[in-house]
Order: structure tokens, then C-alpha cells, then sequence
């Protein structure tokens, strides 16, 4: 009973974060009212779901050995995401105020990474987690150009308030900061891998915890 129970609390556990992963895309989608910061919360963006793919998927991935796990994984946050995009539609918001990432084709480079090396954990982790972190940034701007305009989406939606930290400012020209692409990429790349690191290391816990 206790073997069962334990394997019931690691699926559930995956399913909190999947659910969690939801919910942060919510909160970063808003960002396509803020025309003046979208460069910038396109980064912040970027790096949330980087993380959250990664930490989740390397735990689910190492979980059960197989390689497409982490593939399946991004389909269930991507699944509900789609979920959650319809019920804030249904609210009154505009279709594309949550912009659903583009989380499967990274999800791939990270189970062949897996798949690729022979199951080896140190790869997944370095190469895994590099491959991640340089390609959802990509893959999601590819995706923004498909979505109504910024611009005119704040025009037919005006939002009366900002929160202090959202009021618009004069964008600063900086190294990067015509390309957030590239900004989001390579932080991600950085972050991810240790991300990746702790997603197989909570399998570790899972297990011993298991085997108490």
C-alpha cells in the first residue's frame, strides 16, 4: 500500500507542477498589454518557461527512464494551458492576451539528448539543459509573430492601472536589448542547466524516499 501511495504522491507531484507551470504562464503572458516593457518581460518570459520545463521535464525524464517523457510532460502544460487560455477567453479577455508557449520542440532536444547519449545524466543535464535554454526563445518569438499586435490589442483592451513596477518608461538602448532572443537564450542556457541538475535530483529523493 505504501509503494502505491508513494507512486500516486510522485504523479501527483507532477501534475502540481504542470499546474504551476500554467499559472506562471499566465502571470508572464500579460505581458502583451505592456507595449513599452515587451522586450523586456519577453526575457523574463523566456527564462520563467525555460526553468519550468526543464526542472519538471529531467524529473519526470529520470523518473521513469524513457526516453519521450519529457516530450509527454510538455504536452500535459501545454494542454492545460490551451485549458486555461479558453476559460480566460470565455472571462472577456482578448484570445491572444496568454500567448501559450511553444514548450514541445525543446522538450524533444532535451529527450534527445537523453536518448542520444544512452541515458547518461550528466549529458542530459549539460546538453539537455543547453539546448532548452537556446531554443524555447527562439521557438516562442516564432510563435509571438503569429498573434494579434501588441500595440493594437492595448488600444482595444485599455487597462485604466499599472502596477507601479509595469509603468511604462522610455526604453533604455542597450547591448541586448534589440534582441531579447539572443538575452533570453543565453541566460536560459546558463540557468537551465542547473535547473536540469536539480530536476535529477529529485529523482534521487523520489527514489530513497520511496525505498524507506
Amino acid at each position: 500500500v505504501m509503494v502505491w501511495l508513494r507512486r500516486c504522491t510522485h504523479y501527483l507531484f507532477i501534475i502540481v507542477v504542470a499546474v504551476n507551470g500554467t499559472l506562471l504562464t499566465i502571470n508572464a503572458g500579460d505581458y502583451i498589454f505592456y507595449t513599452d516593457w515587451a522586450r523586456t518581460s519577453f526575457v523574463v518570459f523566456s527564462i520563467s518557461q525555460t526553468l519550468m520545463l526543464t526542472v519538471g521535464a529531467v524529473y519526470y525524464l529520470t523518473f521513469t527512464g524513457v526516453p519521450g517523457t519529457a516530450t509527454y510532460y510538455a504536452l500535459i502544460i501545454t494542454v492545460y494551458t490551451w485549458v486555461a487560455k479558453g476559460a480566460w477567453s470565455s472571462l472577456g479577455y482578448p484570445y491572444d492576451f496568454i500567448v501559450t508557449p511553444v514548450w514541445l520542440p525543446s522538450a524533444m532536444l532535451l529527450d534527445l539528448a537523453y536518448w542520444a547519449t544512452k541515458r547518461n545524466k550528466h549529458s542530459l543535464i549539460l546538453f539537455g539543459g543547453v539546448l532548452v535554454g537556446m531554443s524555447l526563445p527562439l521557438f516562442n518569438m516564432v510563435n509571438l509573430l503569429t498573434v494579434e499586435d501588441p500595440l493594437e490589442t492595448a488600444f482595444k483592451y485599455p487597462r485604466p492601472t499599472l502596477p507601479p513596477y509595469m509603468t511604462p518608461i522610455e526604453p533604455q538602448v542597450g547591448k541586448f536589448y534589440n534582441s531579447p532572443v539572443a538575452l533570453g537564450a543565453g541566460a536560459g542556457a546558463v540557468l537551465a542547466v542547473t535547473m536540469a541538475a536539480l530536476g535529477c535530483k529529485l529523482t534521487t529523493w523520489t527514489y530513497r524516499w520511496m525505498a524507506a
